[in-house]
């Protein structure tokens, strides 16, 4: 089980639970078609992103398997939410979480989504114990990819026409990083 103490501070960032008052935030990048294109959902509406804003608020500690820790990636100088970073308990058994991000196109090319998923990284690591944490994601986006690899975590599959997404077949890239790796790489990330 892992209950953070929020928000989490890194060295440019706050990540911290989404609020009411972040739907404006939240609906102008998950909003956008360019975000969304390699994402499950298509643009939130107002209604949508009301919705996931609900979800994102109640997910703040990993309790059980299947949990998720969502939360607003900030800028604590301007408190300026940019974009979410989320970290899901996938296995007790196999100590397995899983990573995902997703940042407002105007925040881009300056790091903050790997500061952000590093945090996820660690809180998985040092403060879940799992032993794999994997990224998953459609194998068009590469720049999602190499955030992954900047990570330290390696591509280990691509799966083939693996899901019907948006009336499409797409294939499915799968990066990992084991404690032991992440534990042996963190010193010089």
């Amino acid at each position: 089980m892992l209950v953070p103490d929020l928000p989490v501070r890194t060295e440019r960032l706050l990540l911290r639970p989404f609020t009411a008052d972040d739907l404006d935030a939240l609906a102008a990048y998950r909003s956008r078609p360019d975000v969304t294109r390699f994402l499950y959902h298509d643009p939130y509406d107002e209604t949508a992103a009301r919705a996931a804003l609900e979800r994102l608020r109640g997910r703040t500690a990993l309790r059980e398997p299947g949990d998720g820790l969502n939360l607003a990636i900030v800028l604590p100088e301007t408190g300026e939410l940019v974009g979410d970073v989320l970290l899901v308990w996938t296995s007790v058994e196999h100590r397995q979480g899983e990573i995902g991000y997703v940042l407002h196109p105007d925040h881009t090319g300056r790091g903050y989504v790997t500061e952000a998923a590093r945090e996820m990284l660690r809180l998985g690591f040092d403060g879940l114990g799992l032993h794999r944490i994997v990224g998953r994601l459609d194998a068009r986006n590469t720049a999602s990819a190499r955030v992954l690899e900047r990570l330290g975590m390696r591509r280990e599959a691509c799966l083939r026409e693996n899901e019907f997404v948006k009336g499409e077949w797409t294939d499915e890239a799968v990066y990992a990083v084991l404690d032991r790796e992440w534990r042996a790489g963190s010193a010089d990330v």
